[in-house]
């Protein structure tokens, strides 16, 4: 069984015997040896959603369909997939040395989709490199980091995606703005003030409709927070799982299991639903004081999507680069070189200092 999962992960070039990578930007496996290229043979069918209720009746909530092999970060906890020939074993989120001997293999739900990467790391190194060189007061050891290719690392995030049908009957109240003239008293004298006031009336009603993909992070350590940023992918790009589109990259598992994600998702939806029940209301306000929601055919899917990660530390505190690796958004936290800051201040104050002197 562990054969053939390994040998499912990496295939060898049939010219040169090199391990074949993922080339971003294409459904092809390329050789970095001597450029051979394989077509990754895409499935007949599309991906399936699978019955939330009778997963999680039937086989459970921790039930597994696959095995995984990860190590696990003892710094930040992260569980990240690793190639065996990965040139570089550090945590992607913290840079802390991951020990090949730790590797465990562990259940997971295998994906149903992912978005493949569309950039490779020349062009994500380019993106995070222009974005470094256009910032103030960057600190050196930030522009090194942007040429430092170990630094950069492409990584499959985990997601669940929830559909369901959505029907909700409410009540509430209606608001109509009007307006009254109102005499006010100013430093100039008495004047007529319009004076906005609400006229409201009862609401009752129901609504429904389909609400599909509900996307939940489910990462769930609040320092692997996305960036809303870049958070933004074009899920009609997914495409069926293949474990050939992992080959170069690192891929992390879930930890917020299906169950929690479930529940997360509802908050969503309810959201939603709040968002159908004031338009059904109309007005130009409204008060919703009831919601009976409920949702049906619920189905889900696990699914991979794709970040370039760059991670380092600077005076003690950690910084964190994040690239959407299908659109390029870029987002990140930087630091300030306070050196580089001093010494324009102190630049500037000698330009004054010059200037005052002449001017005398």
């Amino acid at each position: 069984m562990e054969e053939s999962q390994k040998s499912e992960h990496k295939k060898s070039c049939a010219n040169c015997g090199a391990e074949l990578k993922f080339k971003p930007g294409s459904h092809q496996l390329k050789c970095e040896y001597c450029g051979y290229e394989e077509f990754i043979e895409q499935a007949k069918s599309s991906f399936e959603e699978l019955e939330l209720q009778h997963y999680l009746q039937a086989v459970g909530q921790n039930a597994y369909t696959d095995t995984i092999s990860l190590l696990h970060c003892k710094n930040c906890g992260a569980n990240q997939h690793v190639e065996d020939n990965y040139k570089s074993l550090k945590c992607v989120y913290c840079s802390e040395p991951l020990i090949k001997e730790d590797e465990e293999k562990e259940g997971w739900i295998l994906p149903g989709a992912l978005i493949p990467f569309k950039l490779d790391d020349q062009k994500a190194k380019t993106i995070f490199k222009n974005w470094v060189n256009g910032i103030w007061f960057a600190p050196n050891k930030l522009k090194r980091a942007a040429l430092d290719p170990e630094g950069l690392h492409g990584l499959y995030l985990p997601f669940w995606t929830f559909d369901a049908n959505l029907f909700a009957q409410y009540q509430g109240q209606r608001g109509d703005y009007y307006y009254e003239t109102k005499r006010v008293r100013t430093k100039q004298g008495y004047k007529n003030k319009q004076v906005r006031k609400t006229r409201w009336s009862q609401a009752t009603g129901r609504v429904n409709g389909f609400v599909d993909d509900i996307l939940i992070n489910a990462s769930e350590k609040k320092r692997r927070d996305i960036p809303a940023k870049i958070a933004s992918w074009n899920l009609k790009e997914l495409v069926p799982f293949n474990s050939k589109y992992l080959s170069g990259f690192v891929t992390e598992k879930y930890t917020v299991s299906l169950k929690e994600g479930h529940h997360l998702s509802f908050q969503k939806a309810k959201d939603i639903a709040y968002t159908w029940i004031r338009r059904d209301i109309g007005g130009d306000t409204q008060r919703i004081h009831h919601a009976d929601i409920k949702l049906s055919d619920e189905k889900f899917k696990h699914v991979l999507l794709p970040v370039f990660i760059c991670s380092y530390t600077y005076n003690g505190k950690e910084y964190r680069f994040f690239i959407n690796g299908q659109t390029g958004a870029l987002s990140g936290t930087r630091p300030y070189s306070f050196g580089k800051i001093f010494f324009l201040v102190v630049f500037v104050l000698a330009i004054i200092g010059i200037i005052a002197i002449f001017a005398q």
